[in-house]
């Protein structure tokens, strides 16, 4: 999954959930056309990857992109691709076959047995959920002793040109500051192996291009009743053109990496 405009009004968290889920279901045809964000940061993570493991779980895996090079990474492993969004999966199993086991279901909860896993990969997905602490306890659970996770997911100052552009920045995915993610860990029980931070800025060439870059990878819930003029696009390019460099216009991604393992 990925990043975007967000709700800005707490909705319940089933209400959450469901509006996340119906996003990145309608999304998942032309998610891996628009993902070269997610691809990108996920080539940083796919680096810290163990020599070897047999058991793989692929947590937020979207339309599958990275459960397939997992099962290739790993051609003897159990591949497992977990996602909160059935359209996801659905075209997932459609692309990749049923080699990989496809089960729906969210982070926070993972509908999966205890010490089930010696490898968890999770690319730029549990920024969608509200509760830090329930994500790393479902992943201290998960995992069999000595198994690891490796996550990589954004803190605040994402997107903080398109929060400028649009003066709407209670309206951005609100990511939790590292400080929480750091106790989320401390308190499941999951030892930090390696931590590490890195702004990653993507370029574009114009507006309509970097709102496809969110929209079209199903990261924004619309927002009720919610009105655009073409008045605010024009004002919005305006203010976003006051940022462009010779590569293009800016989009900032700041990333948090982690490698967790479980205690022996």
């Amino acid at each position: 999954m990925s990043l975007g405009i967000a709700q800005p009004l707490p909705l319940p968290e089933a209400d959450w959930q469901a509006k996340v889920a119906h996003a990145f279901s309608r999304a998942a045809p032309r998610y891996d056309a628009l993902a070269g964000a997610q691809r990108h940061i996920g080539e940083t993570l796919w680096r810290h990857l163990p020599g070897s493991a047999q058991r793989v779980l692929d947590l937020g895996c979207g339309t599958g992109y990275w459960s397939r090079r997992l099962a290739t990474r790993y051609p003897t492993a159990r591949v497992t691709g977990l996602d909160i969004a059935p359209g996801m999966l659905e075209h997932a199993r459609a692309q990749h076959g049923d080699s990989i086991s496809w089960q729906q279901g969210s982070a926070e909860s993972l509908p999966l047995p205890a010490s089930a896993f010696d490898l968890v990969f999770s690319n730029l997905a549990i920024q969608w959920c509200r509760d830090s602490l329930a994500v790393m306890q479902a992943l201290y659970r998960v995992l069999t002793p000595g198994g690891q996770a490796l996550i990589t997911t954004l803190l605040p100052g994402t997107l903080s040109e398109v929060a400028f552009a649009w003066r709407r920045p209670d309206a951005l995915l609100r990511t939790p500051e590292r400080g929480v993610l750091e106790t989320a860990i401390r308190k499941s029980g999951l030892l930090a192996l390696y931590q590490s931070t890195q702004v990653e800025t993507l370029f574009y060439p114009d507006v309509k291009a970097v709102m496809a870059s969110i929209k079209g990878v199903g990261a924004q819930v619309a927002r009720p009743h919610a009105t655009l003029t073409r008045a605010d696009l024009a004002a919005a390019t305006a203010r976003f053109e006051q940022l462009r460099e010779p590569r293009g216009l800016p989009v900032s991604y700041h990333c948090l990496t982690l490698q967790l393992e479980a205690p022996r």
